[in-house]
């Protein structure tokens, strides 16, 4: 994850995304790099957009916390509210790493 973060830095400082830069970065951070998970990385950004990325996991829905109160609700809404979050996809391909 955190060669994640190393890339999202270095593209937030308009900075070429390379695995040297992300190496630099977290041997700064006192971080011992994985060279094989920055290659991984440098791979799926290849041709990505990281705007486009980073637009689409903000815009992702945020379920809402319940609100105490009231007592609990009845199990057929529980029920419906759990089959819901099973149906949401998982992001694939890099733009799940985000």
């Amino acid at each position: 994850m955190e060669s994640v973060y190393s890339a999202l830095l270095l593209h937030k400082a308009g900075k070429d995304i390379t695995e040297s830069a992300i190496e630099k970065i977290l041997k700064a951070a006192g971080v011992e790099p994985d060279k094989s998970q920055i290659s991984k990385l440098i791979a799926g950004l290849k041709d990505t957009d990281i705007e486009e990325i980073l637009a689409t996991a903000s815009a992702a829905p945020v379920a809402a916390a319940p609100v105490s109160g009231g007592g609990d609700a009845p199990a057929e809404e529980k029920k419906e509210e759990e089959e819901e979050e099973e149906e949401e996809e998982e992001p694939a391909g890099i733009g799940s790493l985000f």
